[in-house]
């Protein structure tokens, strides 16, 4: 079914000028020597005129010598880290026919392609760019993709298919394929894909081997594309062989204060994917990483967290075990390529607010499960940001969890049964986790030390396990 999606498209090309004309002047791509992923289908758009790009958010404006740009939508089916990739190009002709000028993606944005000298990157009268090993964001030079050399082999090693299913705002409200469960098959694929680039792009790829369609065809195509490989990956990806997101609990809280930046630290260091810590609220509206209520058990102060200011609670904390500002969680997590898994115990709107500030201003909204016992939190959480993916926590055995995520539109469950059972992973039946996920909804498990329940738990295939030893989830 894959090949033949491609062999349709393939078999009706546009035959028009402006398809001669994406073909006279498509572009010369340079890998790197270990590049798994290719191009396979380009969507082409030749601008006369300033027009808003069809596929990226920006704005297309002639320059003064150039007569018409032609816009490259360049799809993968694969980034190292995601589903599916679609960058661009962007080539200016002049009148006599000639490559005036050119821009292309550059994760997100984009940049002119001309190089240290200030000259654009040509062989043979074409543009010749380098492609970001994995990611494919494009160079005019390979000093570019050197600069973010230690980013690079992070994402195509550890962090290979961490993004899961990646829907952009392209796709919003088309494509809905990014569920719990589609996330894990896409990790597990491409976690088998990780290779560690050697930045010597003498992999030569012309452009015109790939299949060229109108872009508004590129985009009609592109959702079913998709859909077809996360079925296939359904079908071919049993349960057990799913990988599981390694979740921290409290960080590394094993091996160093709960809640602490210690226990961050520890925690990347110990293989986990997401950091689970406990957010309250100040007197002040600010919101802080903290378990209880009080001071006591942790800190060996009287004092309750919701009647101290942030200032104070620094001040109160600050010998032993300092608390950690929400803020503060949020950096040490980007600076490590964790994400973020909360658990909110108390929340105002003021607090929630400053929350999501913080993830903005970060960039971290995608990296961050909202999670609480609190239904009345997530489904705040949700109405204000339909986009924020949320988690409920439960202990109750007998509880509806699909009813329960239902109620207050949440994207996972939590099960919360360490001490239900000698074995809580029995709990779990092939009805409940059915259930589950016919409803396109994730499993979050309880925090577990135990090898044989954590073994247990890997091989029914839920989306993620906490622990206070995160290393016990690295599989054998």
């Amino acid at each position: 079914m894959l090949d033949e999606q491609l062999e349709k498209l393939q078999r009706s090309p546009p035959l028009d000028a402006d398809y001669e004309l994406s073909l006279r002047y498509a572009p010369v791509i340079r890998f790197d020597r270990k590049e798994p992923f290719f191009p396979s289908v380009v969507g082409y758009t030749v601008c006369r005129e300033n027009i808003a790009s069809p596929s990226f958010p920006r704005e297309i404006q002639l320059m003064d010598n150039a007569v018409f740009v032609i816009e490259y939508a360049i799809w993968w089916d694969w980034d190292i880290q995601h589903v599916y990739e679609l960058e661009h190009i962007w080539v200016y002709i002049d009148r006599e026919g000639n490559i005036a000028d050119a821009e292309a993606s550059w994760h997100g944005r984009f940049h002119q392609m001309r190089d240290e000298t200030g000259q654009l990157p040509l062989a043979d009268g074409r543009l010749a760019l380098y492609s970001e090993p994995g990611k494919h964001a494009f160079a005019p030079s390979p000093e570019w993709l050197l600069q973010r050399k230690a980013n690079t082999l992070s994402s195509c090693g550890a962090r290979a298919g961490l993004m899961g299913v990646h829907v952009t705002p392209l796709f919003d409200g088309i494509m809905r394929d990014d569920t719990p469960l589609n996330n894990r098959l896409a990790h597990t694929w491409l976690e088998g894909r990780q290779f560690e680039p050697c930045f010597a792009f003498d992999n030569r790829f012309d452009l015109r081997c790939a299949i060229f369609v109108r872009c508004t065809q590129l985009l009609e195509w592109i959702p079913t594309r998709v859909s077809t490989w996360l079925e296939y990956l359904g079908a071919t990806i049993s349960p057990e062989q799913r990988r599981v997101l390694r979740i921290a609990h409290r960080g590394a809280s094993a091996y160093a204060a709960e809640n602490s930046l210690a226990a961050i630290r520890a925690a990347a260091e110990l293989g986990a994917d997401l950091v689970e810590i406990d957010i309250r609220t100040t007197a002040d509206d600010v919101p802080v990483v903290l378990h209880d209520s009080s001071l006591k058990r942790t800190h060996g102060i009287n004092g309750a967290v919701s009647d101290l200011t942030v200032n104070e609670l620094r001040r109160m904390t600050a010998v032993a075990n300092p608390m950690v500002s929400f803020d503060e969680a949020i950096k040490l997590c980007r600076a490590l390529g964790l994400g973020l898994y909360l658990d909110i115990k108390r929340l105002t709107i003021d607090a929630a607010r400053s929350m999501f500030e913080s993830l903005e201003s970060h960039q971290y909204m995608k990296n961050t499960i909202f999670g609480s016992f609190r239904p009345d939190y997530l489904a705040d959480i949700k109405a204000a940001r339909p986009d924020a993916k949320t988690s409920i926590l439960f202990g109750a055995v007998d509880i509806d969890p699909v009813k329960l995520a239902q109620s207050i539109n949440a994207d996972y469950v939590h099960p919360c049964w360490e001490n239900r059972a000698e074995q809580p992973h029995r709990l779990l039946t092939p009805e409940w986790i059915n259930a589950v996920r016919d409803a396109n909804l994730g499993i979050v498990c309880w925090h577990e030390e135990r090898p044989s329940e954590i073994a247990a738990l890997q091989a029914l295939g839920v989306d993620a396990i906490c622990s206070d030893k995160p290393e016990l989830l690295l599989r054998a």
